[in-house]
């Protein structure tokens, strides 16, 4: 982990799109909660229910192509085009410190046993 990010590698059986994958998993249950498709820029992402601002688990597409068998699960600031302005603000005008909750506390801990949890859980889906 590096900077508050934390990263896990899955690898399916299938390649998937981002779409793809949240449609084969978007009924299952997780210990971070109820997968959503997230716009994020120019990409799709899937979140799972945001701790707080700083921190949110991520499952993010991972490799060349359209469809890939590589995905990274990863702890991240809270998704979205308004989130990340917000959250970068925020950086901006108390010089970074604002952005500290994505690297300490009880948020960021459980977070990260999260993105543990939700990596065994999408390699025990044997997608």
């Amino acid at each position: 982990m590096a900077f508050g990010v934390k990263v896990k590698n899955v690898k399916t059986q299938n390649k998937y799109t981002i779409e793809s994958l949240y449609e084969a998993i978007k009924d299952k249950k997780f210990s971070a909660g109820e997968p959503s498709l997230t716009k994020h820029g120019l990409v799709y992402v899937i979140t799972f229910p945001a701790l707080d601002d700083r921190n949110q688990v991520w499952i993010m597409h991972s490799g060349f192509g359209k469809e890939t068998n590589k995905f990274q699960v990863q702890k991240q600031e809270k998704a979205g085009m308004g989130n990340a302005m917000k959250n970068s603000a925020l950086d901006g005008l108390t010089k970074g410190f604002a952005g500290m909750g994505r690297m300490v506390g009880s948020n960021a801990k459980e977070c990260e046993r999260l993105v543990e949890a939700t990596a065994q859980e999408l390699n025990a889906l044997g997608l």
